[in-house]
């Protein structure tokens, strides 16, 4: 081959991208954004989340995608591809779609047998060579309304996802938008807007098109993707392997019904199952707060410290309202010490519940995604009408590793739920199931629980005082001044344990002061 050969075939195009301008430098997806995935899931967030694609993923149509070897879930969904055509750094509302340029459709598979591995990163299970098909053709954005556009997704020519920019929860422009608030949207980039109900797995063989259009109007072609069996696998020596459960199955293919796994039995109550949740929202567990893990030296230091000790430290930094009022231990000898994971119920109305309240609602994949030394924190309105948790569920939490549970409604199996021996503080116990008073709405979400306001990643500290809620940026400076405290309260109560009085001594005046720092006092 001559040089003028080798400087053609250097310049050829790379396949990969040929539905684009060129090689966009990000590719940025959006993990839930169409209220029919959101009702799936029951929960609706309150703002946008995002993660990002490497653009090594993209592929064209027509392209095959490999199901590595010693996997089972690769999943597929349907969505708008946005293709930003002019820069775009902290624009408003009224201004976004004029800086995209480009809609078309795409595919974001993602693996799940990796999933759990990289929580809400996707890195691994989204990152693969092939798992981001686009195009095939480019819909000129400037020619569309951004609320007429249509996503319609086909397995084996059946259709299994049909639905409309709007039915999204955030508008294409407002995703725009926020996305420039934080970095620059870049001439090329690509952002994925999400995927509708009726994702689900493919398996090899499997022929997935995607079409992006406006009813009787331009549309984009259908991006056609062939799933085939992947010959390599992954080496356990290098990283973690591929691992999949019910959860994960129930998940990826949008309902144990879809999965092939039997029904589950509801400890919420007898009213009908309700549909799928969403195998397109964050990991169990993967907002930013619950990654933060307590060590077991500052986890040591807080069981050592009562809770008013606590409480009497937040008090002198201007924190009233951090405790979580109106319940009680159910083992009142043991310390609970943990951060929070979250896990809200709303007031009971039927039709919701009929919707939200059976199969795999948020209660149990609350209780399914709890870490070790975590607490399931409760928001039940005080209501104890009902119980919001029975020994099924703790001893699930048990096995999981969990410090504990709080609610401040009612617990259902009280000595059942006792005889497990994980801490439990609650309002009380109450024969009755969740059906009664309550609708399991959504998880890992900031709640208000006995009064007080509690975010995932709180550290929650409970004794037979009650329980205390610290903001992680302050645990370790209230922990270190409760200990210097409760040392300082120690020598003050042997004081007067030898007949001194409580006058100038508790709190100490200038003399006693002088006195306790030359005995070795505040070191």
């Amino acid at each position: 081959m001559d040089e003028t050969t080798t400087d053609a075939a250097s310049a050829a195009p790379d396949p990969r991208f040929a539905a684009l301008p060129g090689r966009p430098g990000k590719v940025i997806a959006i993990h839930l954004s169409y209220a029919s995935r959101a009702d799936q899931r029951g929960r609706r967030p309150q703002h946008p989340s995002y993660f990002f694609k490497p653009s090594s993923s993209l592929a064209p149509s027509g392209a095959a995608i490999e199901r590595p070897a010693g996997t089972e879930l690769l999943a597929f969904e349907g969505e708008i591809a946005l293709v930003i055509g002019a820069p775009a750094r902290r624009v408003g509302l009224a201004e976004a779609w004029r800086h995209v340029s480009g809609v078309t459709a795409a595919n974001d598979f993602g693996l799940y047998d990796l999933r759990a591995n990289d929580k809400g990163s996707n890195v691994r299970s989204k990152g693969g060579d092939g798992y981001t098909p686009v195009g095939p053709a480019l819909i000129d954005a400037r020619a569309v309304d951004p609320t007429a556009l249509r996503v319609r997704t086909w397995r084996n020519g059946e259709l299994v996802q049909d639905d409309t920019s709007a039915g999204m929860i955030f508008p294409l422009a407002q995703l725009v938008a926020d996305l420039s608030q934080h970095f620059t949207l870049e001439t090329g980039d690509v952002i994925l807007t999400g995927t509708p109900a009726g994702s689900s797995v493919a398996v090899p063989g499997d022929v997935i098109e995607v079409e992006v259009d406006v009813p009787g109007g331009p549309s984009s072609g259908r991006l056609l993707t062939t799933v085939v069996q992947g010959e390599a696998g992954f080496d356990p020596e290098l990283g973690s392997l591929p691992s999949v459960d019910d959860l994960q199955r129930t998940e990826a293919w949008g309902s144990r019904e879809a999965a092939g796994l039997p029904a589950e039995s509801s400890e919420s109550g007898d009213l009908p199952e309700s549909g799928a949740i969403s195998a397109n929202s964050p990991e169990p567990g993967g907002s930013p707060e619950s990654e933060r893990a307590l060590s077991p030296e500052l986890r040591a230091q807080l069981e050592a410290v009562p809770v008013a000790g606590l409480s009497a430290q937040l008090r002198k930094r201007g924190l009233d309202n951090v405790t979580i009022d109106g319940v009680r231990p159910l083992h009142p000898e043991a310390k609970l010490v943990g951060t929070a994971r979250t896990l809200r119920f709303v007031p009971l109305r039927e039709d919701l519940f009929a919707a939200h309240g059976g199969g795999y609602n948020a209660q149990k994949r609350a209780f399914d995604a709890v870490g070790e030394g975590e607490v399931i924190v409760i928001e039940a309105r005080g209501e104890t009408g009902s119980g919001t948790l029975g020994d099924i569920l703790a001893i699930r939490a048990h096995a999981r590793g969990a410090a504990g549970i709080v609610t401040d409604g009612g617990v259902r199996d009280a000595d059942a739920v006792t005889a497990v021996g994980i801490p439990v503080y609650t309002a009380g116990p109450h024969p009755a199931v969740l059906g009664r008073r309550h609708v399991p709405w959504d998880y890992d979400v900031t709640i208000g629980c006995g009064g007080t306001t509690v975010q995932p990643g709180d550290v929650i500290v409970g004794d037979a005082d009650g329980v205390i809620v610290i903001p992680p940026s302050l645990v370790e400076e209230i922990v270190d001044a409760a200990l210097a405290q409760e040392e300082e309260d120690a020598w003050i109560a042997r004081q007067v344990a030898e007949g001194h009085p409580v006058d100038g001594l508790f709190p100490m005046n200038a003399e006693w002061r002088a006195r306790y720092e030359a005995e070795g006092g505040a070191r």
